[in-house]
């Protein structure tokens, strides 16, 4: 520690811009200075990338905090948080950076600002390596939401690599506290859809190809199930670039969610597109959990800032989960328990998160 700078060590674990994101809205909540060194130490392009530095600039932004090496490349920052104010905020990535990170990284916070927040997130809204903004709007959303607050997502402009040029519109008014969840029946599953998406100057016909290789696979497994997966083509005003993708969402009884998702690129077939995402869904439902691989390590700062016992069943814990817990704990007084689901079907590979919370309370209402 540096006076009471706490010192986080970016390149350790999952060692990229989770670890960022995780330690920068903290530090804003708590009002922790902060220091990260190593920043993507392990990459092959170490330091922030354009969309890591939109993210800690909105963070800044949102509580007229001070940033001290935010340039592109950096390997160290230094950040000291003001007061988390609500407002209009724009955070550009310029590149095909991806608007779900952004959204990651500013949600908790503005959750405990001072007044209702509206945040402008420009760059991809389907790009590698991050949720698709579908996956936001469709999964992550409902589920995020049991923790007793609501947002809108308003879909502008759809954008892909590698230009960008998506915009979404996010609205939250800030809340007292955050209830705990309990997460733990998975049910049965009742329904599957989905979309599968052209964008630009690809046809119709991909998607439709990416949708019934995508139900193909699935009724191998599944038989007796409606399956809609939507082929669309995305209106050319609202969406820049050219790309395609699919996801596919199941839902259970007990209001679970979880998804497969996919994007095409160049040479690659649009039938294994849609095998691709299929084969992530079912893999997903196979190991009992009631959250898929990508919602797991998104709730691990809301269980961490909820006041009470949140408790989630999940499949085999993701090194991105491992390493916002890990941060999550060494910055709040939230504590986490992992343990083996005690399944009565031992081919389940499923486990319980549970984390006692800090029970942050917002000093602005």
């Amino acid at each position: 520690m540096d006076g009471d700078r706490v010192e986080i060590d970016g390149g350790i674990m999952e060692g990229g811009g989770q670890i960022l994101r995780v330690s920068t809205a903290l530090s804003c909540l708590l009002g922790l200075p902060l220091r990260v060194r190593r920043i993507r130490a392990g990459r092959s392009q170490p330091g922030l990338r354009p969309q890591h530095l939109s993210g800690l600039e909105i963070i800044r932004d949102l509580c007229e905090g001070k940033l001290e090496g935010g340039e592109i490349g950096s390997t160290e920052i230094t950040f000291t948080p003001g007061k988390i104010k609500g407002g209009t905020h724009i955070a550009d990535t310029k590149t095909a950076g991806s608007v779900c990170l952004l959204m990651q990284v500013a949600m908790p916070c503005v959750l405990f600002a001072a007044s209702p927040s509206e945040l402008h997130l420009k760059g991809g809204t389907n790009a590698e390596m991050a949720p698709q903004i579908d996956y936001t709007v469709m999964v992550f959303k409902p589920i995020v939401e049991k923790f007793n607050f609501t947002f809108n997502c308003d879909i502008k402009k759809r954008g892909y690599y590698p230009q960008g040029g998506g915009e979404v519109v996010v609205q939250m008014s800030p809340v007292k506290e955050l209830s705990p969840i309990n997460l733990t029946e998975r049910g049965t599953v009742t329904k599957i859809h989905g979309r599968a998406f052209v964008a630009g100057s690809l046809p119709i016909k991909l998607a439709k190809d990416m949708s019934a290789a995508a139900v193909r696979c699935i009724r191998k497994e599944i038989r007796d199930l409606y399956i809609n997966i939507q082929p669309v083509r995305e209106p050319d005003d609202q969406a820049f670039g050219t790309a395609s993708g699919i996801i596919i969402v199941a839902e259970t009884s007990t209001g679970c969610l979880l998804a497969g998702s996919s994007l095409g690129k160049r040479g690659k077939n649009s039938d294994k597109v849609g095998i691709e995402a299929a084969e992530i869904l079912l893999r997903n439902l196979k190991h009992g959990g009631t959250v898929d691989d990508s919602l797991q390590d998104q709730l691990i700062i809301f269980m961490a800032l909820a006041k009470g016992v949140s408790r989630v069943k999940s499949g085999p814990i993701t090194l991105h989960t491992q390493t916002a817990i890990h941060f999550a704990e060494q910055l709040t007084k939230a504590k986490f328990t992992v343990t083996k689901s005690e399944e009565e079907d031992p081919s389940k590979d499923a486990y319980i998160i549970e984390c006692q919370g800090m029970g942050m309370i917002n000093p602005n209402l």
